[in-house]
């Protein structure tokens, strides 16, 4: 077995990592596996966070580990360790043997297809490390800051800027002969800051994330924004309880989509606790309703060669013309519902919903009259019967124009009337994440207020 040093500032190479994973597969062989599947990770990042001017926190992290599965027939059993020398990782395969040896028989367990493994990994262009010092990262994330506390004299405190910079790389491996490895990088700067006026106080925030520190928003546009979205909260109401078309921002909007792809996730669907339960192929949006999955994004942040199966992600449409066409699976629950993998072990990659031609002013003049959701609070959903009901906060918009922000109140409706009353699709998209949406207006919600 080879052997993986790290001392000081070395860290093992990826040459290394990946001889590590061939290893630990023959070792869970040489211990009586039938088949096996192992990963190992190690990530180095800087975090700092500045408050009020002053340094609050400066972080180094340089986090190692790796994970083993093994399966005697359908047995299996799994442990991990973050100790790379040849006798943790044996005695982690013991231990992961020694669990599958106990455990009961699942007919549904196992490795993936081998046929469905990535047999190309494509350069997604995902690794962009950015040298970085302490130093520089400070003086960025108070840049942050200052641009928002400088930005009104209403803005009285702060909860300070943060930045990070993170580095990594990934190697799957299992005993169909596949292992796959690809790095990464991601790197963020936030601002949080509390504005009042009068008796009254607020508090909104501002990030950006992103592969390559160049794509990242300019530090002290960040900081404004932050600040500006923390002042249109002052003097906030409360609206009486109506009924009434509600658009939510971009931002918040992922969370829709993120409750659909929990509906069609196969976990939910094989246990049946699912509101889209047996819905492929029948309607559940609008004709208008196009939603992708692209894994091969260059630079985005949920792009991946293969998931954590390794099977090969690929381009798929999930609803079309408003028909579900797909569910999110991963081998087991594909196996279990007599279906195959979508290649989603380990999550959605670049859930796309098309945008319509309108930006976010252009919805609010489609609009006319109603409330534009800027902020949600609770967790109010129901997956199984798609009851839903989250305290909110926004702004009141009347003659397609916002009049002033509103709070303390709570919005409710049943996803799947929700997903079916939606009218339009805004092209201003969030890109900072694993869903891409733009601001999605609802015909009709009932909002509960004083």
């Amino acid at each position: 077995m080879s052997q993986i040093t790290s001392s000081g500032n070395t860290s093992p190479s990826n040459a290394q990592l990946e001889a590590l994973v061939h290893d630990i597969l023959t070792e869970a062989r040489n211990q009586g596996a039938s088949a096996a599947e192992a990963g190992v990770s190690l990530e180095t990042g800087l975090s700092v966070t500045v408050r009020l001017g002053e340094v609050e926190t400066i972080e180094y992290n340089r986090d190692k580990g790796l994970g083993v599965t093994v399966y005697f027939g359908t047995r299996k059993g799994s442990a991990s360790t973050s100790d790379f020398s040849p006798e943790a990782v044996r005695e982690t395969v013991r231990a992961a043997c020694g669990i599958a040896r106990y455990t009961a028989e699942d007919e549904y367990a196992g490795l993936a297809d081998a046929a469905l493994m990535a047999r190309e990994i494509p350069d997604l262009d995902l690794c962009h490390p950015w040298d970085i010092s302490a130093e520089q990262a400070i003086e960025l994330a108070r840049q942050c800051e200052d641009a928002a506390r400088g930005c009104d004299a209403r803005i009285t405190n702060s909860e300070g800027a943060s930045l990070s910079s993170h580095q990594g790389y990934r190697v799957y491996g299992n005993s169909h002969g596949f292992i796959g490895a690809y790095p990464s990088t991601r790197h963020s700067l936030s601002c949080s800051v509390i504005g009042g006026e009068g008796e009254q106080m607020q508090r909104d925030y501002w990030f950006t994330v992103a592969r390559a520190s160049g794509d990242l928003e300019a530090a002290q546009q960040v900081g404004q924004r932050a600040a500006q979205r923390t002042l249109r909260r002052l003097d906030a109401r409360r609206l009486p309880t109506c009924q009434s078309p509600v658009i939510f921002s971009a931002e918040i909007a992922t969370s829709l989509l993120s409750h659909f792809t929990g509906a069609i996730r196969g976990g939910a669907l094989y246990r049946k606790a699912s509101f889209l339960l047996d819905h492929l192929g029948k309607q559940v949006f609008p004709v208008h309703v196009h939603i992708h999955e692209q894994p091969h994004l260059k630079k985005a942040l949920a792009s991946a060669p293969f998931d954590n199966e390794g099977v090969a992600t690929g381009a798929r449409d999930i609803v079309r013309a408003g028909v579900l066409q797909g569910y999110v699976l991963d081998s087991y629950a594909a196996r279990k519902l007599g279906m195959q993998t979508t290649g989603n072990a380990g999550g959605v990659h670049n859930l796309i919903i098309d945008p319509g031609t309108l930006d976010l002013p252009g919805l609010l003049k489609r609009m006319n009259k109603g409330l534009l959701v800027t902020e949600l609070m609770g967790m109010g959903v129901n997956t199984v019967t798609g009851d839903y009901s989250r305290g909110a906060a926004g702004f009141w918009v009347e003659n397609g124009e916002i009049q002033y922000p509103v709070e303390e109140i709570t919005i409710a409706g049943n996803l799947r009337d929700m997903f079916m009353r939606i009218a339009e699709v805004g092209n201003d998209i969030e890109v900072r994440g694993s869903i891409r949406t733009g601001s999605i207006l609802i015909e009709e919600m009932t909002i509960a207020g004083e």
